[in-house]
């Protein structure tokens, strides 16, 4: 089917799947995909190591002025880079997850990461997952999607991924952190997470990729009377 020129928006809960599903719509689909996450996760890197965020999350108001000077991008593959040094491996981490929502949560790195987000998605044919983007960040989007999935099964494909990447996650202080990341996102003053009124909810808690895909492109032709090429 031919996909006109529209704008996807996926939200919705951490480790519901949500940038593995977009990257894989985007392909089908012949769109680029944006990965929100991972700039707020290359902020959040960006302040531990250059000493702006605390142990204890306390942000130092500098952040505002040093993001001025951040060049912070993707590659072509979607990978996240910070200058030349490719980020992708340190975002994904447990240090970092365990602050990427204090960050998230300031107002200005909200702003610095929406303008990214609008320089990238100029002319539509864009997919994006986040927390905000069909509420805030692209409110006019054509589809809007919110993913959830029951919290064990969220705790569990975060803490597999984990694994996979060489690391020794705990089970339950993974689950920990999925719920203060569910609270911060969902009460933070700035744009919290919450379900666009016309968004359309996926629950994947038992369901494989390729029938999301199949419900999401079902869902597609529906609001388009698209039919298969």
């Amino acid at each position: 089917m031919t996909v006109p020129d529209i704008i996807i928006a996926i939200d919705g809960y951490s480790s519901t799947g949500k940038s593995s599903f977009a990257k894989l719509m985007a392909k089908e689909l012949g769109f680029l995909y944006l990965d929100s996450g991972a700039l707020y996760r290359g902020v959040t890197l960006f302040a531990q190591e250059e000493k702006f965020i605390s142990p204890s999350n306390e942000i130092n108001p500098a952040l505002e002025a040093a993001l001025q000077g951040l060049d912070l991008w993707f590659a072509s593959d979607n990978r996240t880079f910070i200058g030349e040094r490719c980020i992708e491996k340190e975002i994904r981490t447990m240090e970092v997850s365990s602050q990427v929502s204090p960050i998230a949560a300031v107002p200005y790195v909200r702003r610095f990461v929406d303008a990214k987000l609008h320089e990238l998605a100029g002319g539509g044919r864009v997919i994006m997952d986040g927390r905000d983007i069909g509420t805030t960040v692209f409110p006019n989007a054509e589809i809007k999607i919110f993913m959830t999935a029951a919290p064990e099964v969220r705790a569990q494909r975060r803490y597999d991924e984990l694994v996979m990447k060489g690391e020794n996650p705990v089970l339950e202080e993974v689950q920990e952190n999925l719920r203060q990341r569910d609270y911060i996102d969902s009460h933070r003053e700035t744009s919290p997470l919450s379900r666009a009124s016309d968004a359309f909810i996926l629950d994947n808690s038992n369901m494989t990729i390729s029938e999301e895909v199949a419900w999401v492109k079902g869902l597609i032709k529906g609001k388009f009377n698209l039919y298969d090429d």
